[in-house]
């Protein structure tokens, strides 16, 4: 991993929340960046999607819930990242706090950082030294990449395009997915991201989908292990000709590289729709109990978000609940998929 510039002060920034919000965290580490070394904590979850980032100086993973849970856990990683000793004239060191909990901003204060950067409405938030505004007319990316200028009016920042997320495949990730996918047979790639970890944000049709497009596409689900059974489910049904399962084999920055090559990707609300803005992927993220106005939304040009806006109950809840909280899971089953399919062919139209 090449070492950011030593010059300027000591960052560190600490996102141990979502994988998705991981992938968004990268426009503001690139940012800080230019500015001198940045450390990174994250779970033992989202540690693989980071690798290789020029940006980063250290990666420190956090198993708060498991090798490094409780307070022994919290005192050694506050050991671990503690901000050095300020040299005579050197700015201090600054922690951002991507992730608004109180205990990441615990952490940075029992670190020693004397500066601590985070949202003014979040839970950690008395133990910021400077409060950012939470912009919810934002994407999230660009939220977090506003950490970076907690001193800059509102209207500068609004003239500066932010930076993309980006992740870094790697020779093992482009070997991996050479060896998945074989020799082209001609036609497009389709990535399908069918998993969620909230139920009512999966969408009920992708085997539908999958068999009304399959004659034209080639087929690759995108996922983890615990999608493999609706990979195998959406293979079976659509009968389509050599479907990718990468469910089964690939890391996340493999599955990020798979992505990467295809024409286009269908998805919900999910990590996989922020793996495609990281690699310029052109997405059609369906939106059930969310909304895009949460700044979740996809990234990549050419980008579509569907959903049911004329349902008064959307959005019901700020994840997506475990149910419908009205027992009827309209948002999702009521999203036909003729009208997918065809949001398919005004992507590539563009493209």
């Amino acid at each position: 991993m090449a070492l950011a510039a030593a010059t300027g002060p000591h960052q560190l920034v600490v996102q141990t929340s979502f994988l998705g919000d991981t992938v968004l965290t990268t426009p503001l580490i690139a940012e800080l960046a230019k500015r001198g070394p940045v450390d990174v904590v994250v779970t033992p979850a989202s540690a693989p999607l980071l690798a290789r980032n020029p940006d980063i100086h250290e990666l420190i993973v956090y198993d708060k819930r498991g090798a490094d849970s409780g307070l022994l856990g919290f005192r050694r990683l506050a050991q671990r990242v503690r901000a050095p000793d300020a040299r005579e004239g050197a700015p201090p060191a600054v922690a951002y706090l991507a992730q608004r909990s109180m205990r990441s901003g615990a952490l940075a204060l029992a670190a020693g950082y004397t500066r601590r950067v985070g949202f003014d409405e979040s839970a950690g938030r008395t133990l910021y030294t400077t409060r950012v505004p939470y912009r919810e007319d934002r994407h999230h990316a660009e939220r977090l990449w506003r950490l970076a200028f907690p001193d800059a009016p509102d209207r500068e920042l609004d003239a500066v395009p932010p930076m993309q997320p980006k992740l870094f495949p790697g020779d093992a990730e482009r070997a991996a997915v050479d060896a998945l996918l074989g020799a082209s047979d001609g036609r497009p790639l389709l990535a399908l991201a069918p998993g969620s970890v909230w139920a009512t944000k999966r969408w009920p049709y992708y085997g539908l989908l999958a068999q009304k497009l399959a004659t034209r596409f080639r087929i690759a689900i995108i996922g983890g292990p615990d999608d493999r059974s609706e990979a195998a489910s959406i293979a079976e049904f659509s009968s389509a000709q050599g479907v990718v399962d990468g469910t089964a084999s690939l890391s996340l920055l493999a599955s990020a590289e798979l992505i990467g090559r295809a024409n286009l990707m269908v998805t919900n609300d999910s990590a996989p729709q922020h793996l495609a803005s990281a690699m310029g992927t052109p997405t059609i993220t369906i939106f059930g109990p969310t909304v895009e106005d949460f700044g979740f939304g996809p990234l990549a040009p050419h980008s579509i978000s569907l959903g049911l806006d004329a349902l008064a109950c959307r959005p019901c809840h700020h994840h997506g609940p475990p149910r419908c909280p009205l027992g009827h899971w309209r948002c999702m089953r009521e999203l036909e998929v003729d009208a997918v399919a065809s949001a398919v062919d005004e992507v590539l139209s563009a493209c």
